[in-house]
């Protein structure tokens, strides 16, 4: 795994708007930026090693220098779904950034040589890898791990100053 911090907590919910109300209040985010409608296709995300095609809504916000993200599925089998109807809405994953796509690619060997099976990856528009391992022996659902580009770290960055 990434040698990193963690960048990033993330909620899956079925109504953005009470977990942004409560979220807000107990971890003083400001503002959400919502990405509504967000298609992850067959040609850039697997689920379960199968191709993926599912759609959800993000809202995004930050408590200090840590990103809030909320989750919110609308359509299709994905990681968030199976997350729902299993337990609930809560908390789903920690993300670590990996430093560069190659620390991403040994980053995902070195979790499925621990027998820390991927459970969802993809593409998404821009360029960011993502990778959800199993880690519900460590105590949270998942850890994901990531790939930023410039662009979508220059993204999150704005995001960010909106904060303060």
């Amino acid at each position: 795994m990434p040698d990193q911090t963690p960048v990033q907590i993330a909620w899956v919910t079925r109504d953005l708007d009470a977990t942004e109300r409560v979220l807000t209040g107990l971890l003083g985010a400001k503002k959400w930026i919502r990405m509504p409608g967000i298609h992850f296709g067959p040609d850039t995300c697997t689920y379960r090693g199968a191709p993926a095609d599912f759609v959800a809504d993000i809202a995004l916000s930050y408590a200090g220098d840590l990103q809030l993200e909320l989750i919110a599925p609308v359509s299709g089998a994905s990681i968030y779904t199976e997350f729902l109807d299993a337990a609930g809405p809560g908390l789903h994953h920690v993300c670590v950034e990996a430093a560069d796509l190659p620390a991403y690619e040994a980053a995902l060997r070195d979790a499925e040589a621990d027998g820390t099976p991927v459970i969802q990856q993809g593409t998404m528009p821009g360029g960011m890898q993502f990778a959800y391992v199993s880690a519900s022996h460590a105590g949270v659902p998942y850890i994901e791990i990531a790939h930023i580009p410039p662009d979508i770290r220059a993204f999150f960055d704005h995001i960010k100053q909106e904060q303060r």
